[in-house]
């Protein structure tokens, strides 16, 4: 049977354009449909412009620090309208430069929406119709809201980006990674924050040593945290939003941002129809070499529900094309990811926490708590937070987690080592480099405890 096109992929997030631009170089004819913007949610309204936020809410700890260094920092007063501004002109540049690496390849984009019209087959939103020999689903996801009254007068991660005034009052509805950093990037631009969340702690799956100790520093930072409270309406009061609890209590701000969850964007692709199968929340189910349970069909990134990180799905992207278009099967290792979360203080982690690992099998706890450098002339009581988590039996090193400014940097080299195996005694046979906060990692000599 011939085919208008080898690809075709729905999606232009970071799995789809880089399967996209890696398959039009090997020669393959390819297509794109984007409804939205070029680069999905990390580029547009997700990690990219996130961290720029992080970057200007961290600089009044800078000014207020430099006074005991010396320095005569006068008033300061931050203007949103000009940060909105400058991000935005960033995330244009960043989805000109995806464009531009598109078309480079030979990539033919469709600026519309697309959907399966069964298992070789793609309807653009204009009705015209073309068939591929594979096609690559890379659709992402959403952010979720809870069905509770008055839930319409929220907003989302996808709209904070684009407020046009700084909420002198913010409610923030979840205990989730996205919840917590933006709790400190309006916490650090001046927002009275107030956040609630349904369980017990934040930052559900992270070690809970690490969990608790950025909720501390959180709340040190004037964070008004609730955990045990759920949401149970929003309603229109005299002065601003009311936000009404489970435990029937309230709250009145300016602005209600609802980060409790992400769910897969898979509605509305024709997939039920061309038999590819979802699960319970709408994920596209795959096996480990991205296919779907149509041959033709596969599937990569937040829509697929496995790892949800950006250069997870540009991997998987990656390996897709090793697979299909180069004959050399190849699976994305889900394991040992490192991450980061960008709170404040910021998180990085790699491997298993001390709950998973102590269900594997007997470890040794090693860890620091102290006050960096940076911030004992500054008169700031923060402390970082370093853990390692070792295999009794083997040695190797099954978990790395940092709490403290620059822990995201720090875990990516320890990611490295953690991936190869590397065992404490390697991490005791490393040279520290001093001064800096990154060598407490390999100068930890006792394990604190044993489980």
């Amino acid at each position: 049977m011939a085919f208008d096109l080898d690809l075709f992929v729905i999606g232009g997030g970071s799995g789809g354009v880089r399967a996209a631009r890696l398959a039009a170089q090997s020669g393959a004819s390819v297509a794109l449909a984007e409804e939205y913007r070029m680069g999905g949610t990390c580029v547009i309204r997700g990690c990219v412009p996130k961290k720029l936020m992080v970057y200007a809410s961290a600089f009044p700890d800078a000014f207020e620090d430099a006074a005991g260094f010396g320095w005569e920092v006068g008033a300061v007063r931050h203007d949103w309208g000009r940060m909105i501004a400058a991000i935005g002109a960033e995330v244009d540049r960043l989805e000109g430069i995806y464009r531009r690496n598109l078309a480079a390849a030979g990539v033919a984009i469709h600026d519309q929406r697309a959907r399966l019209a069964g298992p070789h087959e793609v309807e653009l939103a204009c009705g015209t119709r073309l068939s591929a020999r594979h096609v690559l689903l890379a659709t992402g996801g959403r952010p979720f809201a809870p069905d509770v009254p008055g839930a319409e007068l929220a907003i989302t991660s996808n709209e904070i980006f684009t407020l046009p005034e700084r909420p002198g009052r913010g409610g923030i509805v979840g205990g989730g990674y996205i919840a917590c950093e933006f709790a400190g990037i309006l916490n650090g631009l001046g927002c009275a924050v107030t956040q609630f969340y349904r369980g017990a702690q934040i930052l559900r799956g992270f070690d809970d040593e690490l969990r608790g100790h950025v909720a501390e520093a959180m709340v040190a930072r004037g964070i008004d945290l609730h955990v045990g409270r759920d949401l149970r309406a929003i309603e229109r009061g005299p002065g601003g939003l009311i936000v009404q609890c489970s435990n029937g209590g309230s709250c009145e701000v300016d602005a209600v941002l609802m980060a409790t969850g992400r769910v897969p964007n898979s509605a509305g692709l024709g997939l039920e129809e061309a038999g590819v199968q979802t699960s319970r929340i709408g994920a596209v189910v795959v096996d480990r070499y991205s296919r779907t349970t149509v041959p033709s069909v596969f599937a990569v990134g937040d829509v697929t529900d496995r790892v949800n990180l950006t250069p997870v799905a540009i991997r998987e992207g990656a390996a897709f094309v090793e697979t299909v278009f180069h004959g050399r099967p190849t699976a994305m290792d889900h394991t040992l990811i490192p991450t980061a979360v960008f709170t404040q203080p910021e998180i990085g982690t790699v491997g298993l926490t001390e709950e998973q690992a102590r269900d594997a099998g007997p470890v040794e706890i090693y860890q620091a708590s102290f006050r960096p450098m940076s911030n004992v002339l500054a008169g700031r009581e923060e402390r970082m937070l370093m853990k390692l988590i070792v295999c009794v039996d083997t040695r190797r090193v099954l978990g790395v987690h940092i709490a403290g400014h620059g822990a995201g940097e720090m875990i990516q080299l320890a990611g490295v080592a953690v991936r190869m195996g590397a065992t404490k005694e390697d991490f005791d046979r490393t040279v520290a480099v001093h001064p800096t906060a990154a060598e407490e990692l390999v100068t930890m000599k006792v394990p604190v405890r044993t489980a």
